[in-house]
């Protein structure tokens, strides 16, 4: 375990703290196009970190023209939200990102959302250096998670490590967990301040389970000792 250098960090719920801005923007996508939003939550709640376009293909589907239109109004509408200031980091997200490249380790940060929609959030919280290298879903083949892809482009892209083992993936979803787990990275951390509990991110390949991507650091000190 030692030399954990590669470290890949999802977004929304795990670093950035968006208050719900998910289901708000995905009840405003479905009004937009005359679907009732109440008939399609549950789904939505379920596949928190999925890449939305598949998560729009589900529910329409498999109607690939539905699914792209409804997918633009997602992100046009949680772009709004993002423009009205209404994100946050998550307390001490930023502070253990640096931490980490302190430490030498290289960070990524990666999104089910489309590359407009992560610069943007990227934009409003000031973060366009802060990680090493950013990733959405068209970044690493198209897939999202639960797939590894992501990870596994982090991995090629940044050349950080030598094996895939000494990477460390953290999340707040149970599909952070199995893309990490996936990937075959050593550390699979879950974190409490996004969507999904305790229970839910250990079932689904959790390492460790965090109150917050603060104490990352510590874990991966620790782990490594």
């Amino acid at each position: 375990m030692n030399n954990l250098n590669l470290v890949v960090l999802d977004m929304a719920g795990t670093t950035v703290a968006d208050g719900g801005l998910v289901e708000q923007a995905f009840t405003a996508a479905a009004e937009r196009l005359g679907e009732d939003p109440a008939t399609m939550i549950d789904y939505v709640r379920a596949t928190m970190g999925e890449s939305k376009i598949s998560v729009f293909r589900h529910l329409f589907d498999g109607d690939e023209t539905r699914a792209r239109q409804a997918n633009l109004a997602f992100e046009e509408a949680y772009g709004e939200l993002v423009a009205g200031g209404l994100i946050a980091p998550i307390p001490g997200a930023a502070e253990a990102i640096t931490a980490l490249k302190e430490q030498g380790r290289t960070v990524v940060l990666t999104t089910g959302f489309a590359r407009t929609t992560q610069d943007a959030i990227l934009d409003a919280l000031g973060w366009r250096d802060l990680a090493d290298l950013t990733l959405c879903p068209a970044d690493a083949g198209g897939r999202g998670r639960p797939y590894p892809d992501m990870v596994l482009a982090a991995l090629l892209r940044t050349g950080a490590v030598d094996d895939v083992r000494r990477t460390v993936v953290a999340g707040d979803t149970s599909y952070d967990m199995l893309s990490g787990s996936r990937a075959g990275a050593g550390i699979v951390a879950g974190v409490l301040t996004g969507a999904h509990d305790e229970p839910a991110l250990a079932e689904h390949g959790a390492t460790h389970v965090l109150a917050s991507i603060a104490g990352l650091p510590a874990l991966i000190r620790e782990s490594e000792a």
